[in-house]
């Protein structure tokens, strides 16, 4: 708690002083440049990046999809979380609700926290029941990198559809910055951050970051906030040794809506902004993650780094989640109710109470070794260990007697939770998890190279009972054993342009490994492969890039039952072929563009359910096209315009394929003003034809909605 003070007061402390501006308008660093935000300073293509290879490659070195979203430039384009900014990817699409936290991400035909990995500074997070709540405040990002298909062999099992890294921000070394912003907008929002950090003498440097939200939302009984604050120390006691302290705690109260119920197969407008969860209904995630690091550099050849890190995690719900709208017949379409209700009433169900308190302790290390075999032949080597162990409780009043009611669509008393139980601690787990990878990069000559990668991993869950007296009972014991490992060629015929193929494996877990339960002891991890080629450049003296990917996933071993008596097995297999590109230009007269776009079929290759045969068809929370497209223009050196399409194509919300959500195009802008050297004004406008459109669905016929138009006004400073 004195730490957190601490942030607190340094932050506002910053807030109050003259703030800088984060980067100049055009990219020659002379004295005259003043506030404008979110240029690209350098192709991504050609930085190195530890996300898509544990060497450092960079993009154009990588043979895989690796993309990167600058900080800044989030910040600039006015994204509110961690996974709008991150769906702005090529291929990335928002899956989140409150049931998964959130943070829920698909990717090249697969969805949720089982299938795309998220982690933070390199360290994957362990989900518990498909939930992960952190990090969500994208003031606090550096940069987002995304390493599109099977990631398993860097980061384990979870990873088969991509990994999504979170860079947080690092201290200055050179000078001391601080910045900071105060925005107000639509539905009541309001917003303040601030950050200062840089030196303190030649050896130590720090950073400092607190960052505030709240909202009125965009439905009754909509309100949500949320704090941040993060503390970073930076210690350099030699010139070869680098000790890097680092806390992050995050506390939201996200808004407590589980989406708006379909009346007659349709969504009716006049209900756009209903919340049909009862008044008392509440949410809240609280997450506190400390890290330690050091990397030390014998020599210009050996490289050993090292990170220690505790993660907690508390998550709490109580909510009435369920929504239906009664047909003439009595019974919602969806087939929510099992006894019939008054035709043209909202069902309302599904009285849940969650409670996640989770522990995560871990270390990763490993030791890079660069040399030269011959003349012209380089070779590249780093190996190491992953070790974690979590700890997991849930609670939960699945017990509690059903609450059910029956309101009227559009006038309605939200009512209050009934819980006949009470929320209680029922399970405990504890899993333990131990890797060993190594990579390995053999270049030879300026034109080729060749990537390769192997990782075993090692899962031990073990799952205890808790009685209503608080007794413990041993429930289950399991361990799995999985080798993933990847190879590819990178052919570049001059330094700005890359030829790539890769094989890679991957492995998924049957739900979330955390929360293994006794019916999943007999089944194994699903496994898949992936074949991908594509091509990467650079152009226009770096003032363009440009890539493009073609790829097929298969996945195998997913639970099946032939017909509705037979045991389920582990025999279905699911797929997904497609192509991503994307292209960034800066143009002539202050114009610039950044589009990438997807398609790709995503199918059920051999699966049957209780005797249907699914075989055809589409897997839920896929889209199967995508597109970002955004136009940006430097009037003056003070003026700077931004208009950005997203589009999302439509998805299907259940294995039959019975219901789907359509596809939306929405279109944001942004105009910012600087009004003198150290501070500008930001106009932010979100989804300006006011479409309706839904970005999940939570159950069949309910439909998680997208903000309405909204416009937010900050104010921004720095020195």
């Amino acid at each position: 708690m004195r730490y957190l003070t601490s942030c607190a007061a340094l932050a506002i402390t910053a807030a109050t002083a003259p703030l800088h501006a984060q980067t100049a308008l055009n990219t020659n660093s002379d004295a005259d440049n003043i506030l404008v935000i979110g240029e690209r300073q350098q192709p991504s293509l050609t930085i190195p990046n530890t996300t898509g290879s544990r060497l450092g490659l960079t993009a154009l070195e990588t043979p895989a999809t690796l993309s990167t979203i600058d900080g800044d430039l989030i910040r600039a384009r006015g994204d509110m979380s961690v996974v709008e900014a991150a769906s702005r990817a090529p291929g990335i699409s928002n899956v989140g609700n409150l049931g998964n936290g959130g943070t829920a991400l698909a990717a090249r035909g697969f969805s949720g926290q089982g299938s795309v990995l998220q982690l933070i500074d390199g360290v994957r997070l362990f989900p518990v029941a498909g939930t992960i709540t952190f990090p969500t405040d994208p003031w606090m990002v550096q940069r987002i990198d995304i390493l599109s298909g099977p990631a398993s062999v860097l980061y384990g099992q979870g990873a088969l559809g991509g990994a999504v890294n979170v860079v947080m921000r690092k201290p200055n070394t050179d000078r001391t910055e601080a910045e900071g912003e105060i925005g107000y907008g639509s539905q009541n929002t309001f917003h303040v951050a601030a950050g200062v950090g840089g030196p303190l003498n030649d050896r130590l440097s720090y950073r400092i970051d607190g960052s505030y939200r709240r909202s009125d939302g965009y439905v009754d009984r909509g309100q949500s906030r949320s704090y941040a604050l993060s503390g970073t120390l930076r210690w350099t006691p030699t010139e070869t040794l680098v000790v890097t302290v680092r806390d992050d705690y995050g506390n939201q109260r996200p808004m407590r809506y589980f989406g708006t119920p379909l009346i007659d197969g349709r969504l009716d407008t006049a209900v756009r902004d209903r919340n049909y969860n009862t008044r008392d209904g509440h949410v809240r995630y609280q997450d506190n993650r400390t890290s330690l690091q050091v990397d030390w550099t014998p020599s210009g050849s050996l490289t050993f780094s090292n990170q220690v890190y505790r993660l907690t995690s508390k998550r709490a719900w109580l909510n009435l989640e369920s929504y239906c709208w009664v047909g003439a017949n009595g019974f919602c379409p969806s087939g929510l109710n099992e006894q019939p209700a008054t035709p043209g009433q909202i069902y309302r169900t599904g009285m849940t109470g969650i409670v996640h308190d989770q522990t995560q302790w871990g270390d990763q290390g490993s030791a890079t070794w660069r040399t030269s075999l011959a003349d012209g032949i380089g070779n590249d080597l780093v190996v190491g260990f992953d070790a974690n162990l979590i700890k997991t409780r849930y609670s939960h009043n699945f017990g509690a007697d059903p609450q059910v009611s029956v309101v009227d669509p559009f006038d309605f008393d939200p009512g209050v939770i009934v819980d006949t139980q009470g929320i209680a601690p029922r399970y405990r787990t504890r899993t333990d998890e131990v890797s060993v990878f190594a990579e390995d990069r053999l270049k030879v000559g300026d034109h080729v190279s060749i990537v390769g990668g192997v990782r075993h991993e090692r899962d031990r869950i073990k799952r205890w009972s808790i009685a209503p007296s608080g007794a413990d009972s041993f429930a289950l014991d399991k361990t799995l054993t999985n080798t993933t490992w990847r190879v590819g060629g990178v052919y570049q015929p001059i330094k700005t342009v890359s030829l790539y193929a890769q094989y890679a494996t991957g492995v998924d877990p049957l739900g979330t490994l955390t929360t293994y339960s006794t019916g999943q002891v007999q089944f194994s991890n699903a496994t898949g492969d992936q074949v991908e080629i594509g091509a990467k450049a650079v152009f226009l003296g770096g003032r363009g890039t440009a890539t493009i990917a073609a790829y097929r996933i298969v996945k195998k071993g997913l639970l099946a039952q032939r017909t509705p008596t037979s045991p389920v097995e582990q025999i279905g297999q699911r797929s997904a072929k497609g192509i991503e590109a994307t292209v960034s230009l800066d143009l002539p007269h202050g114009f610039g563009i950044d589009a990438n776009g997807s398609i790709l079929d995503a199918r059920f290759d051999a699966f049957r359910s209780g005797g249907d045969n699914l075989a055809g068809n589409t897997p839920p929370d896929v889209p199967e096209r995508m597109a970002n497209l955004w136009l940006r223009w430097d009037a003056t050196r003070q003026l700077q315009a931004r208009a950005g399409l997203r589009y999302v194509g439509r998805q299907l919300s259940d294995n039959a394929n019975r219901f789907r959500l359509p596809g939306y195009a929405t279109i944001d802008a942004t105009v910012s003003y600087a009004v003198t050297r150290n501070v500008a004004v930001d106009v932010h406008a979100y989804n300006l034809l006011d479409k309706d459109y839904a970005t999940n669905a939570y159950g069949d016929q309910q439909w998680v909605l997208g903000r309405p138009r909204s416009v937010d006004v900050s104010l921004r400073a720095g020195f």
